[in-house]
């Protein structure tokens, strides 16, 4: 898993559109307002993307892969320059994702994050329950609770919890799939004189999924709250 970070950054240093210095490091520099708006962009980024069907994986089931993700900045995109020094309008999270399949329709999932040009290290993990496993008419259903959690930035703090409902019907190859959920982000600054932020947002998100034997290809586009993500997930399920 270690030898794969370095490609997991050069592909984010590849995909990130802004190559400057984006270090979250003069939050001094924002408003309480502008501090909301950042973070209610930072936790639509930041949360947990599934990139993946509702159907379970089974006792024997991997899926591991390599994402990006790349979330519009909506509401801060003309902030991260007093925030950071930097500029950016879209933030791209390269990452590395493992999940396997558990008894009883359950699966769990985690990746690891280390996003390029910024100081921000992310990781996360879910625990999925099939409420409908699917089969050859029927369609899979399944629950979804997840965190994600930010390091690495010295003056913010920052956590989100999601849940969420998923249903997907496999074609063949193909597996489409859709979902909706709500997300719950807590950030807190340190050694700046601002207050602590909660706040929860929606989110919905459609996807697919072809698998080709052992490769498998994913996309998925997700909006959690203001802000629209895009992903992509190249990897190994079976």
């Amino acid at each position: 898993m270690k030898k794969l970070l370095p490609l997991l950054c050069a592909l984010g240093c590849v995909a990130q559109p802004a190559l400057a210095d984006n270090k979250l490091n003069t939050l001094q520099n924002l408003s309480q307002a502008e501090f909301k708006s950042l973070s209610e962009d930072l936790g639509s980024a930041l949360s947990y993307k599934p990139i993946t069907p509702a159907a379970p994986l089974g006792v024997t089931g991997f899926d591991v892969g390599l994402e990006l993700s790349a979330t519009e900045m909506k509401k801060s995109s003309a902030l991260w320059s007093k925030a950071s020094g930097g500029s950016l309008d879209t933030l791209v999270i390269p990452k590395l994702h493992l999940a396997k399949g558990l008894p009883f329709g359950l699966d769990i999932a985690a990746f690891i994050s280390t996003v390029p040009t910024t100081n921000i290290t992310l990781y996360g993990a879910d625990l999925r329950y099939a409420i409908m496993e699917g089969g050859m008419t029927m369609p899979a259903i399944s629950v979804r609770g997840a965190f994600t959690r930010l390091s690495g930035v010295d003056q913010l703090a920052l956590h989100t919890e999601s849940l969420d409902i998923s249903i997907s019907k496999g074609f063949a190859m193909f597996t489409p799939y859709l979902g909706i959920g709500e997300v719950w982000t807590s950030s807190t600054p340190h050694g700046v004189p601002l207050g602590a932020e909660s706040f929860s947002q929606s989110k919905a998100f459609i996807g697919g999924n072809v698998n080709m034997g052992l490769v498998n290809f994913a996309v998925e586009a997700d909006q959690t709250g203001a802000a629209k993500t895009l992903s992509g997930k190249f990897g190994f399920r079976f």
